[in-house]
């Protein structure tokens, strides 16, 4: 179960993702429109791994990350940011394919092991409630021995693979990550 804090964040998800893809040469130019994301749970708890998926450019772009409570050591060049969280406090905000945490829920939910968090919000008096996700997967194919993980950066140029993750939103579709 992923719990979201009802939060001010700085930067904002937006900002975050907006600053990142001007840094990429795949990452299109003008207006970023967030269309949600989806979560999975680090067994062990203190690492957030989230995939954030946007339209840019009459395409959708999907920018997967991992929100640390330290510095993950020996990944300075795939920091993307820090953040404040009100709740939370200091985040190191990474690219998910350089985390071990994240590539390991990656590989265990293309091998059918996990499914994606479901979401509950802590709002700001202490109540929890379940929340929808905005973004769904779907496992499609089997992994078998196949362990080279792939993200799909511009999901109209997918990742292939033996077991590939399709994430469903309101109006599309997408692979988002493959096993080959």
């Amino acid at each position: 179960m992923a719990l979201l804090h009802q939060a001010t964040l700085s930067p904002t998800k937006l900002e975050l993702v907006t600053a990142y893809l001007d840094g990429q040469p795949w990452g299109g130019t003008g207006d970023v429109e967030m269309i949600g994301g989806y979560r999975f749970d680090d067994p062990a708890g203190e690492v957030g791994v989230e995939s954030l998926l946007v339209s840019r450019d009459d395409r959708v772009l999907q920018v997967p990350v991992t929100y640390r409570g330290a510095p993950l050591p020996g990944a300075d060049e795939y920091l993307i940011t820090t953040m404040s969280h009100s709740a939370l406090g200091d985040r190191w905000v990474y690219e998910a394919a350089a985390d071990p945490v994240a590539v390991d829920c990656f590989v265990r939910a293309l091998r059918g092991q996990v499914a994606q968090a479901a979401l509950e919000v802590r709002y700001a008096d202490g109540t929890v409630a379940p929340v929808d996700s905005p973004v769904r997967l779907q496992l499609e194919g089997e992994a078998g021995d196949a362990s080279a993980l792939t993200f799909s950066d511009d999901l109209a140029a997918p990742a292939s693979g033996n077991a590939r993750l399709i994430a469903v939103w309101e109006g599309g579709s997408g692979v988002v990550a493959a096993l080959r």
